[in-house]
């Protein structure tokens, strides 16, 4: 071995506590910009995305609403052809007859009203005054 090699073998215990590293502010300034755009962007995404959601839910709730109409039409359809059938006249003069004990008046028992229609008043040029 010759003296050159020696001196590489030798570790030498070498002290950078004196360094201080600076800060870069362009870097810095530069770093905080990208993370301005970066948020940006963020937002820009989740307020996209928050829209596509509400659409789809807002559809869904369409769609449910137009099953319960339709399921109330058919309901309201039922409803109004009971109401008819209960309305019937031969349900009514069945009932009558049978719980009531009512019974069918005769014709002589009858009475026939006839609605009496007026006349125009006469026109003033008619009309005697006194």
């Amino acid at each position: 071995m010759n003296e050159s090699d020696f001196e590489f073998a030798i570790r030498k215990d070498v002290r950078n506590n004196p360094i201080v590293r600076e800060i870069d502010r362009a870097r810095l300034r530069e770093m905080w910009g990208w993370v301005a755009v970066g948020a940006l962007l963020l937002v820009v995404v989740l307020f996209t995305a928050l829209q596509h959601f509400k659409l789809i839910r807002y559809g869904y709730d369409i769609e449910r609403m137009q099953e319960t109409r339709a399921a109330e039409e058919r309901l309201n359809r039922h409803l109004r052809l009971e109401i008819e059938t209960l309305r019937s006249p031969d349900r009514i003069a069945h009932i009558a007859t049978s719980q009531l004990r009512l019974v069918a008046p005769t014709p002589a028992a009858s009475v026939v009203i006839e609605r009496v229609t007026t006349a125009d008043p006469p026109a003033k040029g008619l009309v005697a005054s006194r």
